[in-house]
């Protein structure tokens, strides 16, 4: 096995796909996303990044080692910076802090962040940081895979956005957590240990794809139209 991850990637590669390649990222890479789509997103990861947070302070926990713990805390402060970029950038789209404090967790929101702590919670560090990796990993491959796309349009709504994950600094957090997951491994796994992580994996590639989805479901219902 070449690493964890990237055997975990192989064999959910379908809800993998699904997620990298949804139609939110298409239509995001093309110039094309509605507004209402990308608001809601923003709105709504804010509130999946305080989660997230939670999640890395419960990594702080359930670490059995000093390093561990410093790792997950200096996870836990790269989201929260995350954050803080969010704020920014919410700004430039008319959205307030105030506005971002009150609005309500979406159901893909909640299902996904729970699920994220429950695994952290139920199972052991390796279970958690499993769970964490296709959002902390994905999206630095987004980033990669649709800058070049978004650098051709002068002018791209998303391209802070972008520029973001794709940046240096964001793709050594994600190599980071790839290095993470194969020590946690510590060598090979047991077949049955393997398959739990394979499944933690892939449900966390769908929420991954329900999250886009729940965005432009907001944008139809936003502009009068049933959701797909």
């Amino acid at each position: 096995m070449s690493g964890l991850f990237e055997h975990l990637k192989a064999t959910a590669l379908p809800s993998w796909e699904a997620y990298v390649d949804h139609d939110y990222v298409r239509r995001l890479a093309a110039g094309e996303l509605p507004a209402a789509a990308f608001r809601f997103y923003l709105v709504q990861d804010y509130l999946f990044l305080i989660q997230f947070a939670r999640a890395q302070a419960l990594a702080v926990y359930k670490s059995r080692s000093l390093a561990e713990m410093r790792a997950s805390k200096v996870a836990m402060s790269a989201i929260l910076d995350e954050t803080d970029l969010h704020v920014r950038i919410c700004a430039g789209w008319g959205i307030s802090p105030e506005d971002l404090e009150r609005a309500p967790e979406h159901t893909a929101t909640v299902a996904y962040t729970r699920f994220v702590l429950d695994c952290g919670m139920a199972g052991d560090l390796l279970d958690l940081r499993t769970a964490l990796a296709p959002c902390v990993i994905g999206y630095a491959e987004i980033g990669v895979r649709i800058a070049t796309k978004v650098r051709s349009r002068p002018g791209h709504a998303q391209s802070v956005w972008v520029e973001e994950y794709a940046g240096e600094a964001y793709q050594h957090v994600a190599a980071e957590a790839r290095a993470d997951l194969d020590r946690l491994a510590d060598g090979p796994l047991l077949p049955a240990r393997l398959r739990q992580l394979e499944r933690i994996f892939a449900q966390a590639c769908d929420l991954e794809a329900a999250f886009w989805q729940m965005a432009l479901d907001a944008a139809d219902e936003d502009m009068g139209r049933e959701p797909r």
